[in-house]
């Protein structure tokens, strides 16, 4: 599931971040993915995939509405989603973040969008 929009090692990454956040730890992760809808406004930065519904994703969801919340997503219908033009989600290939999801939802809030 969901191998067409992750890498074997961002995979792996999520779910390193899942099972610390599923063994209590209060963690404040970077995002390790971005995902987005080439042909509409909506965008997920993505934490961590939980280790025991690999299916469940947590992130910052922005459906391209104006509010941008934390929050969890099913991968399933990630892959299934389909915008305007029929165009499927895409992984951002180049994405690179530095700042905790904290930070960028923040902004995220403040601006009305994820710009990421």
């Amino acid at each position: 599931m969901s191998q067409s929009l992750f890498t074997q090692t961002i995979r792996q990454k999520l779910l390193a971040n899942g099972a610390r956040s599923a063994a209590g730890e209060d963690t404040d992760p970077v995002p390790v993915a971005k995902l987005f809808t080439p042909d509409a406004n909506a965008t997920w930065l993505l934490t961590e995939i939980d280790p025991d519904n690999p299916d469940l994703a947590f992130g910052l969801c922005d459906l391209g509405h104006g509010c941008p919340e934390l929050g969890s997503v099913s991968l399933k219908e990630l892959e299934s989603l389909r915008g305007p033009l029929g165009l499927p989600v895409e992984r951002d290939a180049y994405y690179s973040e530095t700042r905790a999801l904290s930070e960028i939802a923040r902004l995220a809030r403040r601006a009305g969008r994820v710009s990421a």
